[in-house]
């Protein structure tokens, strides 16, 4: 199958605000976006990327959080929920793919337990840690329709956001 790399959205971006439908069939479309945002995932590069990047308000997200000197690691979650959050908390400077060139600390759950669908639509479930908890958690806020930067101030929030809308004006 050939792979595509697909346009990532730049916040604001209306899709970027959507609340994701479940998905539903398992079928070669959904392989074939699978794949293809893991492609460009790993093109950008990133370590995470979530279905409405790319323009697809679907509960779908990959990610490979394993290390560079570590080999790919890559994970497909279809309709992915955390079941649990640990009480101890993690702060980590996050970025994100939509939002290029901007990091800023976000704190989460350090562990969280998560249960997803694979390709095949079999149900999964695994504890995450460490930068892969960090960024289950960002990739499961996208589904939902919520950025990194909304956790941040308001002031910060909006500085960003305009930086965005010119950064868009100039790609145009």
């Amino acid at each position: 199958m050939i792979m595509t790399l697909r346009t990532i959205l730049i916040h604001p971006d209306p899709r970027l605000k959507t609340r994701c439908r479940p998905v539903e069939r398992f079928d070669a479309a959904l392989r074939k976006l699978a794949e293809d945002m893991l492609e460009t995932m790993y093109d950008a590069p990133g370590i995470g990327l979530a279905a409405p990047q790319v323009g697809v308000t679907r509960r779908l997200l990959v990610m490979d959080a394993s290390g560079k000197e570590e080999p790919p690691q890559p994970m497909v979650l279809v309709n992915p929920e955390v079941t649990w959050a640990s009480e101890d908390l993690n702060t980590h400077e996050e970025g994100c793919l939509s939002i290029p060139d901007i990091y800023e600390e976000v704190t989460r759950p350090a562990r969280v337990r998560v249960r997803w669908q694979d390709l095949d639509g079999k149900a999964q479930e695994q504890e995450f840690d460490g930068l892969w908890a960090t960024c289950v958690q960002h990739e499961i806020d996208h589904l939902d329709g919520r950025l990194f930067i909304d956790y941040l101030g308001a002031v910060k929030r909006s500085m960003i956001t305009a930086k965005m809308k010119k950064l868009k004006k100039q790609r145009a």
